[in-house]
């Protein structure tokens, strides 16, 4: 990946006690797809509609609102288009993988909260969630820009 779409000028990793790595908030990581979309998409001819460009910049606001919740925040952020799809990953401190959990509670109450991963889920082509060696996860999130694949939701 092109250091220029990093969001860290150093080598550093948060969990091993240097700089944090990523962005400070859900806006900046959406600032940061938009750019990459815009710049590396015309660049590899890989099209990005308007539907695409929500998706991914929902699927950038939960992935790094759930680092901040839920894993001790964001460590790293990387988004880079391969071939016809944007690549969008997450670090944080946490081990502990992301789960569905029910919208109701054991007594049938609404649950506030909870949502950000079946979104994540829904709308990518796929995640994959892996064990750092320095401690914590990486969650990626493979979002398909063509529209010969169809919008992932559609999928059944």
């Amino acid at each position: 990946m092109s250091e220029i779409y990093r969001t860290d000028a150093g080598g550093g990793s948060a969990a091993a006690g240097g700089r944090h790595r990523g962005p400070h908030s859900p806006a900046q990581a959406r600032g940061t797809v938009r750019q990459v979309l815009l710049e590396q998409s015309h660049g590899q001819g890989a099209a990005c509609t308007p539907d695409t460009l929500s998706d991914a910049l929902l699927v950038a606001s939960e992935l790094t609102t759930n680092a901040m919740l839920h894993g001790g925040g964001i460590t790293d952020f990387d988004a880079e288009i391969v071939g016809q799809n944007l690549y969008l990953s997450v670090s944080d401190r946490e081990r502990r993988r992301p789960v569905m959990r029910s919208p109701v509670d054991r007594q049938g109450r609404f649950r506030c909260g909870g949502r950000g991963w079946p979104i994540v889920c829904r709308l990518s082509r796929d995640v994959l969630v892996s064990d750092l060696p320095s401690g914590g996860k990486r969650v990626t999130a493979v979002i398909p820009l063509s529209a010969e694949y169809g919008h992932p939701a559609d999928r059944t």
